[in-house]
């Protein structure tokens, strides 16, 4: 048996609809998998917009606590698979996007968690300045596969959408958080841009023993709306990635590097800067102000104290 588990709040409807049509015309029986939609609190109630009836194993549940991290951990409680796919409610994926990933977890069964490629579908195209920063908003494409079990390696990285994760591994990721090890969750909350979830998950997953990998066969189409190729969304992201950054280093400290100096790291930041073009120079800065943050909240995570200020002010969009 295999979990579809797509966690929404305050959907698109029409995106909403896409996702659901993708899932409804998926190659994999009926029968071979179960379908749970998580709305995490929305204004309007989720369950009052859509048709699941053609789909005989579906379930519709509220989560009320805000958080994509929290819509996550109530899939992982009341899924009955085995495996489970985690998808967007701007994610449509391709017709035998849950039939292929059933049998990758047939040929590869020392793999935890592993996604595909997504290709982005953009209400409008973004403009050419912007193709450069358009890379956190999950649109990644790739022509082999890679795999390890190795926490660093980038370009094995699962992504969140279309993410496949095996129960026992989703079992001791839903531990850490019910024993207070993952006190700060790295995920959408309302209209907060932080993120991250996935790639504890998945860091998780390697240190945990398993492999990790992204696989060209399995495709979906990221649906991207107007607002997220605007300049001050993309500035916004990328200083909640850099807060983000921050907080993954510190549940997943990564190998050390050649020693330097705090002096010189500054200097050549300062370098850089000077270097760059004025347009660059701002998304530098975002992303510096965001690892700043983080790093304040690492300190208050270190300290075992309440780090809701921390929260208070993280990157907000909108």
């Amino acid at each position: 048996m295999l979990s579809v588990i797509v966690c929404t709040h305050n959907p698109r409807r029409d995106y909403l609809q896409r996702c659901l049509g993708g899932l409804r015309g998926q190659t994999l029986p009926y029968d071979d998998w179960e379908l749970i939609v998580i709305d995490n609190r929305s204004d309007e109630a989720v369950a009052g917009l859509i048709d699941l009836s053609w789909h005989r194993n579906q379930r519709a549940l509220r989560e009320d606590q805000l958080g994509l991290t929290f819509a996550r951990l109530r899939g992982i409680r009341k899924a009955r698979g085995e495996l489970l796919v985690f998808v967007d409610d701007d994610n449509v994926l391709d017709p035998d996007y849950l039939e292929k990933a059933a049998a990758i977890a047939e040929e590869y069964p020392h793999f935890a968690a592993w996604s595909g490629s997504c290709k982005g579908e953009f209400e409008i195209q973004p403009e050419k300045w912007a193709r450069k920063y358009i890379g956190p908003l999950c649109v990644s494409q790739f022509d082999r596969d890679y795999w390890c079990n190795f926490p660093f390696l980038n370009r094995a990285m699962p992504s969140g959408a279309g993410l496949c994760l095996r129960m026992p591994a989703a079992r001791q990721y839903l531990e850490l958080h019910e024993s207070g090890l993952r006190p700060m969750v790295l995920d959408r909350t309302g209209k907060s841009l932080l993120s991250g979830g996935d790639i504890d998950i998945v860091l998780t997953c390697a240190r945990n023993g398993y492999g990790i990998g992204v696989f060209k066969r399995l495709k979906l189409t990221h649906l991207i709306p107007k607002i997220r190729v605007q300049k001050s969304y993309l500035l916004n992201l990328t200083e909640a990635l850099g807060f983000t950054s921050q907080i993954i280093e510190f549940y997943h400290p990564s190998p050390p590097g050649p020693p330097s100096s705090e002096l010189k790291r500054r200097i050549a930041n300062v370098l850089r800067a000077l270097l760059m073009s004025s347009l660059d120079r701002e998304f530098f800065k975002a992303n510096h102000r965001g690892q700043l943050a983080g790093q304040r909240a690492v300190e208050q995570l270190k300290r075992t104290v309440s780090f809701g200020s921390a929260l208070s002010g993280a990157t907000r969009q909108g």
